[in-house]
């Protein structure tokens, strides 16, 4: 995969018909090929690219239930557009949960806050939230860089 990453982004840039399968495969759980294709497809769109729209609730939907890797791709995929209110809920809610969890993985729970803080920012009514979710306790066990980063956000 990593040999060939940029290889399998330029592929599907030049090949637009192998898309929506790219999608599709991402959402699926043909592993390990479906956090590939999220990885892949993250790495083709553009900021609020059509093409993602009518996938957002499947993605949403998907999210939960998949491995950390994985998740932590999809909602890279989700950062990249721009959300209804309601899919903003439930992005919120999830992110929430996977930042609650501190026995996961730092860059998942970093992707996650940064959807937080970035929904924080937009609706200054969850700042409150946003306090309580950076509490000490929730900040142990993560790398000293996204540590950083998060204090940093908290900060802003």
């Amino acid at each position: 995969m990593h040999s060939n990453k940029a290889g399998m982004i330029s592929f599907l840039k030049e090949n637009s018909q192998y898309f929506e399968e790219a999608v599709a495969l991402s959402v699926s759980d043909k592993q390990p090929y479906a956090w590939r294709a999220a990885l892949i497809v993250k790495n083709c769109i553009d900021r609020n690219d059509s093409r993602i729209t009518n996938h957002i609730d499947p993605i949403l939907d998907c999210i939960p239930k998949k491995k950390e890797g994985h998740q932590r791709e999809l909602i890279k995929i989700l950062l990249k557009i721009n959300l209804s209110e309601k899919q903003e809920g439930i992005l919120f809610d999830i992110c929430v949960s996977l930042w609650e969890q501190i026995d996961k993985q730092p860059s998942v729970r970093h992707t996650a806050f940064f959807f937080i803080s970035k929904l924080a920012s937009k609706y200054p009514d969850l700042e409150n939230e946003l306090s309580a979710l950076t509490q000490p306790h929730y900040l142990e066990g993560l790398s000293p860089g996204i540590k950083r980063s998060i204090l940093k956000w908290i900060k802003s």
